[in-house]
């Protein structure tokens, strides 16, 4: 038996598919938050952490895609004959949503690490780097974050082929809340990537003293004080949507042991909303807006300026007028 096979084995946990795949797609990012942590604490840096965030997405997304399926194989073909894997083996919703999850990892991880290669140092981690305790814990933190942001495509990876099957369509028509989530999918990540790239720009400009402003009321930056924040909130809530509106049919509940009712409805809706749920949590109240806000206030608060725009630009949703 292979080690693939154990690890199959030891983490089927028969009649709970969701339980099945959740476990070694956790593993897959904490084992890789581990191996790029361990030697980053250790030399006190932080340059490869916004990195390994994305390869943590990438192992995580590989383990849920792909392990539903090599375990639903009948035990005659595990062995080294096996057909390769087809697209023909998933639903287009799962490869849609991995796929997604995975665009939104290789953009943002990488605009992430070019930009602390270009500074030389993040300065969300000048208090913490030296200390090993703290340093770990975001780490740590980093792969819970992978985890959760996962775990509308985690959920959906999970479905068995034959619920599917028992879907209107045999699972290949269009929902509804396929439409509306993957739309606000679209539409967060390009309000992200807009944001990031006008910030970038103004930096940019700013080095080349192109102009002196001390801080960004540019683009969507003159309409809202985090678009880049709001976009991932949205991204992520268009995600849980797409994958809610599949997970509460009859047949998907039953395929994955939940047996509908109050509580089969509940883990359909409020696992996907994890996502948006921790996203939001610590974008503005933990690691995003506090930071950015007690650093903005420090530095501008006799700014007459700065104070009329952050008493007149909302936080998070964009002024349309």
């Amino acid at each position: 038996m292979t080690l693939l096979h154990t690890a199959l084995g030891i983490t089927d946990f028969k009649s709970n598919p969701f339980l099945s795949n959740l476990v070694p797609a956790a593993a897959a990012s904490y084992a890789v938050q581990a191996a790029f942590g361990v030697p980053s604490i250790l030399r006190h840096t932080e340059l490869l952490y916004d990195f390994s965030g994305g390869i943590s997405f990438y192992c995580t997304l590989a383990a849920s895609l792909v392990l539903p399926v090599l375990r639903a194989r009948p035990a005659s073909s595990n062995n080294d004959n096996a057909p390769s894997l087809s697209t023909g083996e998933w639903n287009w919703r799962q490869l849609v949503m991995t796929g997604a999850t995975f665009l939104y990892a290789a953009r943002l991880s990488t605009y992430l690490f070019i930009r602390v290669l270009k500074k030389g140092s993040d300065s969300r981690w000048d208090s913490t780097k030296q200390k090993p305790l703290r340093a770990a814990v975001l780490w740590l933190l980093q792969g819970l974050w992978v985890v959760l942001c996962c775990m509308p495509t985690i959920a959906v990876d999970s479905v068995p082929a034959a619920a599917f099957k028992a879907l209107p369509g045999g699972g290949r028509t269009v929902s509804a809340t396929d439409v509306l989530g993957l739309s606000l999918f679209v539409f967060g990540l390009a309000v992200e990537i807009t944001a990031d790239y006008q910030k970038s720009a103004w930096y940019d400009q700013k080095s080349l003293k192109l102009h002196d402003e001390q801080f960004i009321t540019r683009g969507l930056w003159a309409r809202s004080r985090y678009p880049n924040y709001f976009g991932d909130i949205t991204l992520w809530t268009g995600m849980a949507t797409t994958a809610a509106g599949l997970l509460v049919r009859e047949p998907v509940q039953a395929a994955l042991g939940w047996n509908g009712g109050v509580t089969g409805l509940a883990k359909a809706i409020l696992l996907p909303a994890l996502a948006p749920a921790f996203v939001s949590w610590a974008l503005t109240r933990v690691s995003g807006v506090p930071l950015s806000e007690k650093k903005y206030d420090r530095l501008y608060r006799d700014n007459k300026e700065y104070q009329k725009w952050r008493n007149n630009t909302p936080l998070l949703v964009p002024k349309l007028f």
